[in-house]
């Protein structure tokens, strides 16, 4: 059974009497890796910040192994932390670089070198100690931030989006490499990022953030199928989120038509939002479908193809490689596995019609959440 590390207690934070962090409470599990994930200004790296000693919270409390550390400086915390500007000594090089905060704590030069060596085998640099740190891509950089922090043998590894900098193609393979690494290392990490792929790929447990509160705590399978509210269900991955009413228990209704789901535990008639992935849907003909709709919008993704439908007024997305022309008439039919229930909030009603549907603007406001406070 896993062991718990680090667990912060009714934490608050203001900035300017604005509150950016609200009753955050959490534990982090030894050798676990944990994602904060949301969008920019959510809460998340201000939560990294105070786990490491960089910001005292207005209230609650940080434990590490059971003990207050509030008032413990970062230099003196078990916790090392990987910024997204990866701050490399341009005049050292990568030996010098890594051995630094030993050199500081004074171990004997050979602990040093067997030590650096030993790092280097395990971020994949074997054979780059003398090359300048300019000489290297993005992504070794990336390798030698990782390794001087790693190198002190923390308990625990911080990393604020530490491959926002990198290229696509790059930023997974180096995915693959973090998630490697620790396993390794056998160390606890926890990862800020607002990528819900990159969250959903490389952890253990993901954490949901927005407005200083946390939505859902769960492993990325269960946070993407079983998503807790509308914000949740919008955030990773796409959803198709109606009105509807739970009748009964396993028996829901929306559109007009009552459908069977696989959730209980709701009051007689109670108001809900149904969510649907949109690559759970299945075109069929229109005198076989379930509902009747007209399409809309076409985008070709590669894998396949983003449809929108025009259902009564409102529009679904459809992820499949059924390719349907604009204004032709289709049917889909839903079964029970394909229909989630989520009790109504704050968030019901904002999300999960792509009445004004753009691949391209999601793109756009992605990158634009790069910087966050």
């Amino acid at each position: 059974m896993s062991k718990e590390l680090i667990r912060l207690q009714n934490l608050t934070m203001e900035f300017d009497g604005e509150k950016v962090l609200d009753g955050i409470n959490l534990y982090f599990n030894d050798k676990e890796f944990l994602t904060l994930l949301g969008p920019s200004g959510c809460g998340k790296t201000t939560t990294l910040r105070i786990i490491g000693g960089f910001q005292n919270p207005t209230s609650g409390d940080v434990l590490f192994d059971g003990k207050r550390i509030n008032d413990v400086p970062p230099y003196e915390r078990q916790i090392n932390t990987v910024f997204q500007r990866y701050a490399l000594f341009p005049h050292l090089d990568v030996y010098d670089n890594i051995a630094f905060g030993l050199k500081v704590a004074k171990l004997p030069k050979d602990e040093i070198h067997q030590r650096v060596h030993e790092i280097l085998e395990v971020v994949g640099l074997k054979g780059y100690d003398h090359r300048s740190v300019d000489s290297l891509s993005g992504g070794q950089q990336q390798r030698v931030a990782i390794a001087r922090a790693l190198v002190n043998r923390p308990k625990v590894l911080l990393l604020d989006e530490p491959l926002a900098a990198l290229d696509l193609r790059l930023r997974k393979d180096m995915q693959n490499e973090l998630k490697r690494i620790q396993q390794a290392m056998g160390i606890t990490f926890i990862y800020v990022t607002h990528d819900q792929e990159e969250a959903l790929s490389m952890s253990d447990t993901v954490v949901v953030m927005d407005k200083g509160r946390i939505q859902q705590v769960g492993r990325p399978e269960d946070i993407y199928n079983e998503p807790k509210n509308a914000f949740v269900a919008d955030f990773i991955g796409e959803s198709n989120i109606l009105d509807g009413i739970m009748l009964a228990d396993y028996k829901v209704k929306f559109f007009g038509r009552t459908f069977k789901c696989l959730d209980a535990g709701f009051a007689p008639n109670e108001p809900v939002d149904v969510v649907i992935r949109p690559e759970d849907i299945d075109f069929v003909p229109p005198e076989e479908g379930h509902l009747v709709g007209t399409v809309t919008s076409v985008t070709f993704k590669g894998l396949n193809y983003d449809i929108i439908v025009d259902f009564k007024g409102f529009k679904w997305l459809i992820q499949t490689t059924d390719f349907q022309g604009v204004g032709s008439t289709v049917g889909i039919r839903l079964n029970p596995e394909d229909i989630h229930i989520m009790h109504k909030s704050a968030y019901s009603g904002l999300f999960g019609d792509y009445s004004s549907y753009s691949a391209e603007y999601d793109e756009l406001t992605e990158d634009a959440a790069d910087e966050e406070e």
